[in-house]
């Protein structure tokens, strides 16, 4: 054989033994380290956290690396049963009482744990969002039924002082003014549970973080709006630039810095019927709450550039979220077949208020009806306004469950020393 495909061949050999050392001691390294991180991530039971699952449960204990060991091969024998018998008992599924809250369409769906891409490109593009189906028909009827048995108790907003638009002008509809109704968290565990549910919600709680940020709290009182055949809608008000005056308005203002989104003031209108396209009820200006200067006149009216105000069309269950930083308003109710119905709410950061009935009458807080049948995380949405670090308790998505950022025992202990209270 030539001395030069001698050469060849034995360089080839060596280069395939080479290979095969390189992958084998590769292998090696693989197992060992798959191994043990196995074994560190079984010793971790402290760190695990709470994921959502598809089923009835919808939540269990789990670790988060579980999934990604589920393809590798276990020990066989009596480890491997050892083993599943411990997985087991630590996925038994926690009940939490937001899950209690929940029906059985909702906890057999998977929850979200954040704010998607999709919601907070098309919120800070707008203004505002529809989130569909919140509520199952089921809950839209237990609402309006607890409506129903109160329709005497709605005020009508009668006389110049109390009307929403001005007599003449497309706003004002063809006589009656919008009807109120107050009290939907004070009707009891049963007829409230709905109105409550709004709170905490597990398809809401998301987005009340990815626009409000942790220990987002509830700021008006919430009320049911009703409007009947021709009654008037409201003017466009609001604005992070008040759309009337011009001036700068921080206490509804709109931000996003270096990715996050805040609204000074957040509305949440749950509707309650079908609000189809041309009916009226809750409009839009897109994109408004980025705008820098007041609007043309007559715009607030209606009268003028109608074709930027939009009424978004939404079913019962529906929910519609707008920074009140984005000019907002109502449309006359064209609709003869129903009663426009909606419940409003509105929330704010953790350290920011602009209403006071967190207050009360005489300063003694919420009404005390309000709290009877609440979970844990519904309470926590009444909190007065303060910051996350002094003991505030927080939502965690993925379950509803309630956590409290605390500072240091040796800090609560100065403050205790030198101001006489653990908070200064």
């Amino acid at each position: 054989m030539p001395k030069s495909n001698q050469n060849e061949n034995n360089s080839k050999a060596g280069f395939t033994a080479r290979c095969h050392r390189h992958f084998s001691a590769t292998a090696l390294w693989t197992g060992m380290l798959l191994l043990l991180s196995r074994s560190t991530v079984r010793g971790l039971s402290s760190t695990s956290r709470r994921i959502p699952r598809l089923s009835r449960t919808a939540l269990a204990v789990t670790n988060g690396c579980d999934r990604f060991f589920a393809n590798y091969p276990r020990v066989s024998g009596q480890q491997q049963q050892q083993q599943q018998q411990q997985q087991q008992q630590q996925q038994q599924p926690i009940m939490t009482d937001a899950m209690n809250g929940m029906n059985e369409q909702q906890q057999q769906q998977e929850l979200p744990v954040e704010m998607t891409p999709d919601q907070r490109y098309l919120f800070d593009l707008n203004g505002y969002i529809v989130v569909r189906g919140v509520l199952s028909p089921d809950e839209v009827a237990q609402a309006n039924a607890a409506i129903d048995r109160r329709q005497d108790q709605m005020i009508q907003r009668s006389g110049g002082a109390l009307r929403n638009a001005k007599a003449g002008t497309k706003m004002y509809g063809t006589g009656p003014g919008r009807k109120d109704l107050g009290g939907v968290l004070e009707w009891g565990p049963q007829e409230s549970r709905v109105f409550q549910s709004i709170l905490a919600h597990p398809k809401l709680v998301p987005l009340f973080h990815g626009i409000l940020g942790k220990g987002y709290r509830m700021d008006h009182l919430p009320f049911v709006l009703a409007q009947d055949h021709g009654a008037e809608g409201f003017q466009l008000h609001g604005g992070t630039v008040d759309c009337s005056s011009g001036e700068y308005n921080p206490h509804l203002a709109y931000t996003c810095m270096h990715g996050t989104i805040r609204s000074s003031l957040l509305g949440c209108n749950v509707m309650l019927a079908d609000h189809n396209h041309g009916d009226g009820g809750f409009c839009v200006v897109p994109g408004s709450h980025k705008s820098n200067f007041k609007m043309p006149e007559g715009m607030v009216d209606g009268e003028r550039y109608a074709e930027f105000i939009q009424q978004p069309a939404t079913k019962a269950g529906d929910v519609v979220l707008f920074s009140e930083g984005t000019v907002h308003g109502a449309l006359p109710w064209t609709c003869q077949e129903r009663q426009r119905r909606a419940c409003l709410y509105r929330f704010a950061p953790a350290t920011m208020s602009y209403g006071r009935s967190y207050f009360g009458h005489e300063g003694g807080g919420w009404p005390v009806a309000m709290y009877k049948g609440l979970t844990d995380a519904e309470k926590a949405v009444l909190e007065p306004p303060y910051a996350n670090r002094l003991d505030r308790p927080n939502i965690v998505e993925s379950d509803g469950s309630v956590e409290i950022t605390r500072r240091s025992a040796a800090k609560r202990q100065h403050d205790q020393d030198v101001f006489g209270t653990k908070y200064f």
